[in-house]
């Protein structure tokens, strides 16, 4: 029996996510552990895996969308959207990567984490999963947030911009073709990024780092193609009459947080199929894919909390992923790598807050921790800010450890 193409698109998604969540297992693959990574160790490895993973799901949509095999304006979520909310970027971006680092990893982390037979991070899904719901599936976003992100969003159609891709918003300002500009801007982020990496023994040491870097960013890229290339394109107009429209089909790649939430709306209706997406599959993919390489490894091990305050720290740390990336629109992967490759520029604001937002808890843990929790939090704080050289040295509380 023939598969519909709707269908096709799903199954392909499911296994893409399939082998993500198997190679970021084996690999060790985690945007929480390269930002500790850096900011602890001062090694940057995984950091160069997760950007030229990036980087590599860039260069394969600029030639896509050069051959005409792929349009990615109106994708799921809008990366390229004319209306910028800058704040809303910011905001969601710092939420998250606060709250990935109090939770012991991002979204694509909590579903490996799961696969692997860790029960805090099931926890952790299931209030990520239903804050993003609140967010998306209620009034909770229009009560809280819409009335003042509104107000700091900018229509850069007024400015003559057609969407906020760096190409679109430097042709406004030179007349420049965008295309023109797309290549150029693409092809030097890519050709900087993976120069770099290269240059980073740290990087270029570690086998894993490399085969992370080349397959997330080819699985990225492959899910933009499957859903925005021919069969995804025959999977849109085969339920385009439908009064009633799946939710999964539409030009889209790999994110976390959302179809967390996608996954809780399915399971209050299981006979629904109409609710299964790419989204959905996806994040089963991911956690079976881990798990595959947890039970072959030998590394499956149930894992719960080990104190009060380790419950605390996920369950907060949850609640903040579960709303910040749904404000960021997407998660260390879904903005981080796919909206990266769309070259928008909310998505390298919400790269940068993610790691701010982490790098930033992190440092205030580590005074905590080497003063015995002694030091108060804005003595920390202010600590943290003179060493990212945010405040002046004579606003430290804490000398360095």
């Amino acid at each position: 029996m023939e598969l519909s193409s709707p269908t096709q698109v799903l199954l392909w998604g499911f296994f893409g996510a399939m082998v993500l969540g198997a190679v970021a297992s084996k690999t060790n693959f985690c945007t929480m552990g390269a930002v500790s990574d850096w900011i602890n160790m001062g090694k940057k490895g995984r950091l160069w895996a997760w950007l030229s993973a990036a980087a590599i799901a860039l260069a394969g949509v600029l030639i896509l969308e050069a051959m005409g095999m792929l349009d990615i304006e109106s994708s799921i979520p809008p990366y390229r959207t004319a209306s910028f909310a800058w704040l809303r970027y910011l905001l969601g971006g710092c939420m998250f990567g606060i709250g990935m680092t109090l939770a012991g990893g991002c979204g694509n982390k909590t579903l490996l984490n799961i696969g692997g037979g860790n029960l805090k991070s099931l926890l952790v899904f299931v209030i990520i999963g239903g804050f993003a719901f609140l967010m998306t599936k209620t009034d909770f976003y229009a009560v809280v947030f819409h009335s003042w992100i509104s107000a700091t969003t900018i229509d850069l159609a007024a400015f003559g911009a057609r969407s906020q891709s760096l190409p679109h918003l430097l042709h406004a300002l030179s007349g420049i073709e965008a295309r023109t500009l797309s290549f150029a801007i693409g092809g030097i982020l890519v050709v900087v990024t993976l120069v770099m990496a290269l240059r980073d023994r740290h990087f270029r040491g570690n086998a894993h780092n490399i085969v992370a870097a080349v397959m997330i960013g080819g699985i990225i890229l492959g899910g933009w193609y499957l859903t925005g290339g021919p069969l995804g394109q025959a999977a849109i107009e085969a339920v385009d009459w439908l009064d009633e429209k799946p939710l999964g089909v539409g030009i889209q790649s790999y994110t976390f947080i959302n179809p967390m939430g996608e996954a809780l709306y399915y399971l209050s209706a299981p006979g629904d199929l109409l609710r299964v997406t790419f989204g959905v599959l996806a994040v089963v993919g991911v956690m079976l894919g881990s798990l595959i390489v947890a039970v072959v490894t030998g590394k499956f091990q149930i894992v719960w909390f080990t104190s009060r305050n380790d419950l605390v720290n996920h369950l907060v740390g949850a609640v903040l992923m579960g709303i910040g990336g749904v404000l960021a629109m997407g998660c260390t992967i879904g903005q981080g790598i796919t909206g990266v490759s769309t070259l928008a520029l909310g998505s390298f604001l919400v790269l940068g807050s993610i790691i701010f937002g982490s790098a930033l808890t992190m440092k205030i843990q580590y005074y905590r921790m080497a003063y015995d929790e002694e030091a108060t939090f804005v003595g920390a704080l202010l600590s943290t800010l003179v060493d990212m050289h945010l405040l002046p040295a004579a606003l430290r509380r804490l000398d360095p450890p």
